[in-house]
């Protein structure tokens, strides 16, 4: 008896991660990669550690063409010298991209053991340094996605409507770099990865699937880092939300990211060109990452998660879950002074008041 399904299966570490956080994510949802340190460590009693010394993957300079081969297999060398003398074997990095080429430098490794040598020399000589490969590589999205029976049974809310009691639906979108590059190293594969949406499922969401689900998201590095190509991104975009709007979802969610950007963002340029929303009530349609996800379900302050960064504004969604916040709050920094409002106020303002 055949078992494809078994081929796209995953073993992820249950504990004592070295993580490596990514180079972009900061700059687009700051509290993200915060809220997955402490969900793991105070809500889950995980041991994971940060390493102060890691850096860049360079996977962007990678993609575009201007980091050769050899130097992004030194630096991966390099990230996996530090794990060895940290003293762990899972290794989780934070963005998709960095997922991706380290799964693309094992694999060549693997197939080519030079490689692997020629990296070794390389490493040596610049750094004096020597590594052991990962006993478990896993994204952050598949460390939540494996822990997500345990944070439903902690769970302060649920992706149900406190109105209607019926169950939010959720649209998820994958990193291409996660499950497209090298299939088996993500949950289901590239055809039906299951690892955001069995977030949504344990957590009392309904996944909607829709024509363009497996669609880019339209980053596409050089379709954006080159401003005469911005078209063909946003025009990726474009196609997916046309695509989704008719199925009415209440949130995306993403594990990339450059797509939970540009998911967000996306949104408030075309309502800026063409006067088109997306979601209900001429709103855009709240875009999360899944750290984010998690941590309203276990009853983290939205503003502590750093919501507030998001063009569209997602307070429609807490309202739905009977989330809890302070819309005074939202634009206040940690010392109490106004830090500003974004200017997109289409999509971005929202003006109820729940206490």
């Amino acid at each position: 008896m055949k078992t494809p399904w078994k081929e796209y299966q995953k073993q992820i570490a249950d504990n004592d991660y070295y993580y490596a956080r990514s180079c972009i994510r900061q700059n687009f949802f700051p509290g993200s990669e915060a809220a997955f340190l402490n969900i793991l460590r105070n809500d889950l009693g995980r041991d994971i550690h940060e390493d102060p010394r890691h850096t860049s993957c360079t996977g962007i300079g990678y993609h575009t063409d201007i980091v050769p081969l050899e130097t992004i297999m030194t630096v991966v060398a390099r990230q996996f010298s530090l794990m060895t003398e940290s003293g762990y074997e899972n290794f989780v990095p934070s963005c998709i991209t960095s997922f991706g080429i380290y799964s693309e430098a094992l694999e060549m490794w693997h197939d080519f053991p030079e490689l692997e040598e020629k990296a070794r020399d390389y490493l040596y000589k610049a750094t004096g340094r020597e590594f052991k490969k990962p006993k478990n590589l896993a994204h952050t999205s598949d460390v939540i996605f494996h822990h997500r029976e345990e944070i439903a049974a902690k769970a302060k809310h649920k992706l149900v409507n406190v109105e209607t009691g019926k169950p939010l639906r959720g649209v998820e979108h994958i990193g291409c770099h996660y499950a497209k590059i090298f299939p088996k190293v993500g949950i289901g594969g590239s055809e039906f990865p299951y690892v955001l949406a069995g977030m949504i499922e344990a957590w009392g969401g309904e996944v909607v699937d829709y024509p363009e689900r497996r669609h880019c998201c339209g980053f596409g590095f050089r379709n954006y880092l080159v401003m005469a190509n911005r078209g063909y991104s946003v025009a990726n975009s474009k196609k997916k939300f046309e695509s989704m709007a008719p199925y009415k979802p209440d949130f995306i969610l993403a594990n990339c990211p450059g797509c939970a950007m540009f998911l967000d963002k996306w949104q408030y340029t075309i309502s800026e060109m063409e006067g088109t929303f997306y979601g209900q009530d001429n709103r855009g349609i709240p875009v999360l990452t899944y750290e984010e996800l998690a941590g309203l379900v276990l009853g983290y302050d939205p503003w502590e998660l750093g919501m507030q960064m998001h063009q569209v504004a997602v307070e429609p969604l807490l309202d739905k879950m009977g989330v809890q916040y302070d819309p005074s709050a939202k634009y206040l920094g940690k010392n109490g002074k106004y830090i500003g409002q974004p200017a997109p106020a289409a999509i971005g303002s929202y003006t109820k008041n729940i206490l």
